[in-house]
């Protein structure tokens, strides 16, 4: 499963974010806490109803994050911990505060250039070590690890005069030769700004970053309550759709992620796999063994499906596809796999 990093300065409403999503408790100070957010989708819970089906599971993604001790400031180091977990995952949630606390007035593009740098600073130390390593290597005269220096010097200059790497000019082809660093900046990136209780404030960055105006406090108040009550605290505080959901699926699509379904009396259930993958593989999503006796895949996407009415109809009508190895999945497709083991 995918994860990603969650990370923000006392204050900024991370810790509330990870439980508002995750549904676990608010983490204690340099407590590491994973967990699972799901991933509304209105396509699964049409396909429930048409199916009448006795269970239905959402797809998701791991979030990952790591509380830093009340207090905790701009300037004064994220500690390796934090740095650890988000080197291992796949993108960074970052939260800022955009609402006055204490009388503090907010400062999102102080705070984001704040935590970018502390990101800029892990990988001045990751790049400059395995610089060093390579310019001994490279005395041998290999082209690709010569390519390699070149790369990491220019990765080197341009973190040096403070820049993250994603918002510089590599190609995708340098890139992939500084995949091995696994430094922090080239991560793709989700930036939340939390309003508080300010539900219709929207806030934007003079980085020119995309930002998700959020009311943390608000929808982490209505998350913890009963499902059955939460539509009536939207309608009290004036929302429309949660914000959380919109948080999720920019999170999901941040990670190049895409959604197929299977449906049936038992169960409807929402898969997640990357983007451009075919059948087999997708097969292997839901079982290894479906992969390894991969056959054919019956294929219809979710509103023709719904608008016959059920998979039994549509096989009656020859509206499946047959679709073999070759075949990539696209979003929203609902699958059944032939196979043989």
């Amino acid at each position: 499963m995918e994860n990603l990093g969650l990370v923000g300065f006392t204050g900024a409403g991370a810790n509330r974010l990870f439980s508002a999503l995750t549904g676990l408790p608010v983490p204690s100070e340099y407590e590491a806490a994973v967990g699972v957010a799901s991933l509304p989708d209105e396509r699964l819970r049409l396909l429930t109803e048409m199916s009448k089906s006795k269970k239905t599971v959402a797809a998701g993604f791991e979030l990952a994050h790591v509380a830093l001790p009340p207090g905790s400031k701009p300037g004064e180091g994220l500690g390796a911990k934090v740095l650890g977990t988000l080197r291992n995952c796949d993108a960074i949630l970052i939260v800022l505060r955009a609402f006055a606390d204490g009388g503090v007035a907010p400062d999102p593009d102080g705070d984001l250039a704040a935590l970018e740098l502390e990101l800029v600073i892990a990988d001045i130390a990751s790049v400059e070590q395995r610089l060093n390593k390579q310019r001994r290597a490279a005395k041998s005269g290999d082209k690709e690890i010569v390519a390699e220096v070149e790369t990491l010097e220019r990765a080197n200059a341009l973190l040096s005069e403070g820049t993250p790497i994603r918002r510089g000019s590599l190609t995708v082809e340098e890139l992939t030769r500084l995949a091995p660093v696994f430094l922090l900046t080239t991560k793709p990136l989700l930036i939340v700004a939390n309003t508080g209780e300010e539900s219709e404030t929207e806030i934007s960055l003079s980085t020119g970053d995309e930002v998700l105006s959020v009311p943390i406090d608000i929808e982490a108040e209505i998350a913890a309550c009963a499902p059955e009550d939460r539509a009536e605290m939207r309608q009290s505080y004036g929302l429309g759709e949660s914000a959380l959901d919109s948080v999720a699926q920019a999170a999901y699509l941040l990670l190049g992620r895409c959604t197929f379904f299977t449906t049936g009396d038992d169960e409807s259930r929402a898969w997640t796999f990357r983007a451009g993958a075919k059948a087999p593989e997708c097969a292997g999503v839901i079982h290894s063994d479906l992969q390894r006796g991969f056959i054919r895949a019956e294929v219809i996407d979710w509103r023709e499906l719904l608008e016959i009415g059920s998979w039994a109809k549509a096989r009656e009508q020859k509206k499946l596809r047959v679709e073999g190895k070759d075949y990539e999945v696209r979003d929203g497709d609902v699958l059944e796999i032939r196979f043989n083991v």
